[in-house]
């Protein structure tokens, strides 16, 4: 069945300054089709009332529609309109094989066998320690003491005052994002959030109707002064930042940054949301907001990009008891709990020094792949940190990050623009993800050709013929 064309689903995110309007019409639809927005099958608003929407003529609309056709995005169909291209294999088609999703910001995959079989021992040996109780029983919706006690252990390094009364265990990270979100803000409050953001937290912030407002940044992460300009004139319920390997910028907050941003946040009384995705990767890290204002910060530290995607957990430090039980609360109330089973895999591992290895292991070989990264693709359109596994790759005057995205797609190469992060005028820019790829092999492979393809013109690339 067809996904029938609603009008409030799609508009695209554009403004009439950032270049000819109907590419960048064509630029969104691809974005959006890359990151899920849109689905295959789906049907496009009609021309003249998407025109209308947008307050723009429809001869440029049709431009738009004829340039997404060009790459391969969408098909007209007589009578019914324009929908979403669905993907077909084409056998004769001449697409390289062996490439990758690089989509995807995945830990990359060590070669340890005699680690991945200490991993695979934990998991065992729970029988013995949980019983059939670990299976068949429920447990309080902010997690079971003892791996409560496992989180404050293993968050113990960057905050070392945390204790388990503080640690909320919630289902990964975006289940912590919903709980959080659903204490500190209604529907029609607003939160601040980095210029360019976590796709899944605007995700959340969209379902819970909440506003967001754009905090302006630049090389070295989120500006203070912005963020205080906004607080004294817009009174926002929180800041949600990625101050440490952000996504998808890869830049880390200076510390007199966090100092900056926690004194402000502290004067105006603005809670601070810290996503530490990454927190756990660096071999000396930068202390987190939460140790610099521990009563004002609510710390996210997952699992799933330090350890494992799988592991479906992750450690919520909240500011005190009162917190943490409206958080208990909110984690009962949108989904009863964590699961027992994979909290108690992560504090096995943390507990026998798995977790460790296994970071160290995704250490190495994330600093491997950044070599062969940075030794591939043109020094002055990256940005990346040698300890984190994406890579910012902005475009050479020649290509528009949605035209570019296309053109890989079309390699057999999934890569996230911008538009995905951005909340208006998104840079010309594309995220890669290093640990996708199976092997070294596969990425250098992948990498050689997104470098053959940025260093080519759109004209000289295209499969049109």
């Amino acid at each position: 069945m067809e996904n029938d064309y609603i009008p409030t689903i799609w508009s695209p995110g554009i403004r009439k300054a950032d270049g000819p309007v109907y590419l960048a019409i064509a630029d969104a639809l691809s974005a959006d089709i890359l990151s899920g927005r849109l689905v295959a099958g789906a049907r496009l608003p009609p021309q003249r009332a998407l025109a209308e929407a947008l307050k723009i003529d429809f001869t440029t609309v049709s431009r738009a529609y004829a340039e997404a056709g060009r790459r391969g995005l969408v098909e007209g169909r007589v009578g019914q309109g324009t929908y979403v291209k669905s993907k077909r294999l084409d056998v004769n088609n001449s697409v390289p094989s062996g490439l990758v999703d690089m989509s995807m910001n995945l830990p990359p995959r060590f070669d340890n066998p005699g680690l991945v079989a200490r991993m695979w021992d934990g998991i065992g040996k729970l029988e013995s320690t949980g019983g059939i109780d670990l299976l068949m029983r429920y447990q309080e919706a902010g997690g079971a003491g003892r791996d409560r006690e496992s989180g404050a252990r293993w968050l113990s390094s960057r905050l070392e005052d945390v204790t388990p009364e503080r640690v909320v265990i919630c289902p990964g990270a975006q289940g912590a994002l919903v709980a959080v979100l659903g204490v500190l803000a209604a529907p029609g409050d607003t939160i601040c959030v980095e210029a360019l953001t976590y796709p899944g937290f605007r995700s959340v912030a969209s379902h819970l109707r909440i506003e967001l407002a754009t905090v302006p940044i630049d090389d070295d992460g989120i500006i203070p002064e912005a963020f205080e300009k906004i607080c004294a004139e817009s009174k926002p319920k929180a800041l949600y930042c990625n101050p440490t390997l952000q996504n998808p910028t890869t830049a880390s907050l200076s510390l007199s940054r966090r100092h900056a941003l926690v004194e402000i946040a502290r004067r105006y009384q603005v809670p601070i949301i810290e996503d530490d995705a990454y927190g756990a990767l660096p071999v000396d890290p930068i202390p987190p907001l939460a140790a610099l204002a521990p009563e004002l910060v609510y710390h996210i530290a997952g699992l799933a990009k330090c350890i494992a995607p799988a592991l479906r957990i992750a450690y919520l430090v909240v500011p005190d008891g009162r917190a943490a039980a409206r958080l208990n609360g909110a984690v009962r109330a949108t989904a009863s709990m964590a699961s027992p089973l994979t909290a108690a895999i992560a504090s096995r591992w943390i507990d026998d020094g798995t977790a460790e290895a296994v970071v160290a292991a995704i250490r190495q070989e994330t600093a491997a792949r950044q070599l062969i990264a940075t030794g591939i693709l043109p020094q002055e359109f990256i940005r990346a940190d040698p300890e984190g596994f994406h890579i910012w790759l902005t475009m050479t005057p020649a290509w528009t990050r949605g035209e570019f995205a296309s053109r890989l797609r079309s390699a057999g190469i999934g890569v996230v623009a911008s538009d995905a992060f951005a909340l208006a005028s998104p840079p010309e820019a594309v995220r890669l993800g290093l640990g996708a790829p199976e092997t070294r092999d596969e990425l250098s492979q992948s990498l050689r050709i997104i470098a053959d393809l940025l260093n080519q013109s759109p004209a000289f690339s295209s499969l049109v013929v």
